[in-house]
């Protein structure tokens, strides 16, 4: 029997399960927000009145950060329900109800367009969010869904990891390169940059991009390219965040128009 490709609903079925429904609200309780993180919502998101909205908010760890931050104005979604539900709860126990915490799907926004309040000064899809959707027509397709409910010249800030990162990466994923040429990749795998593994936050799908293939998604859908860093150049974290999360680009965006 063929393997199945990967799809969104593996992914959702992935974070509903109990395994990462632990991880993830743990690390909402716990970790909060990066020092990395942080650093550049204080620089691209000085207002803190400004309506935001947050792609892919999990159990509510950077959500929650926010508010902590004085950030009132949030709306946050996610399309895991089981995160959601985790997050409200969060926000409940933190006096934090009036924030709005939705479960849906980054690629199409429409069955909750009543509850949105576009346009947004800013978005957020941090922890990698974006790159866990399979598929880069589906990715673009938030991009562009972000880019429809957010005003102009608005920031959005996320993480990619970047395959050419460092030496070790780059070797890699030569040795990866080979296995698509001969067909031997995980037959699961949507596109070359693919993985799926299994650890102790439970099965993690993940797009690893590199630079280029970000620059020319954020070209396609609207965004001008305005910052890069990997975390480590943005701050130095904790000794439980980098056992929390490898290291990562941080990338900030800001809203341009779409090429015809």
């Amino acid at each position: 029997m063929d393997a199945q490709k990967i799809t969104a609903a593996t992914v959702r079925a992935d974070f509903n399960d109990l395994l990462s429904v632990v991880h993830y609200t743990r690390a909402a309780h716990e970790l909060g927000l990066w020092a990395s993180e942080r650093v550049l919502i204080d620089r691209f998101f000085p207002d803190q009145t400004a309506p935001l909205l947050e792609a892919g908010c999990g159990a509510g760890r950077v959500t929650l950060g926010l508010w902590s931050l004085g950030y009132r104005n949030i709306t946050a979604f996610d399309f895991a329900d089981e995160l959601i539900d985790q997050a409200r709860s969060l926000a409940a126990e933190r006096g934090a109800e009036a924030m709005t915490l939705l479960h849906a799907d980054a690629t199409d926004l429409s069955p909750v367009a009543s509850r949105l309040a576009p346009p947004y000064a800013g978005a957020l899809f941090l922890f990698n969010g974006l790159m866990q959707i399979p598929g880069r027509a589906q990715r673009r397709a938030a991009l562009r869904e972000l880019h429809r409910v957010c005003a102009p010249d608005a920031p959005l800030l996320f993480t990619t990891h970047d395959r050419d990162s460092s030496p070790t990466e780059q070797a890699l994923w030569r040795l990866e390169t080979l296995r698509w040429i001969r067909g031997e990749q995980d037959p699961r795998l949507v596109e070359f940059g693919d993985r799926y593994f299994e650890d102790e936050a439970g099965r993690t799908f993940m797009h690893l991009p590199d630079r280029r293939e970000i620059q020319d998604d954020l070209a396609a859908t609207g965004w001008r390219h305005t910052f890069d860093a990997m975390r480590a150049e943005v701050a130095k974290e904790s000794r439980a965040v980098l056992d929390f999360s490898d290291e990562c680009r941080f990338w900030v965006a800001t809203r341009g128009e779409i090429s015809s």
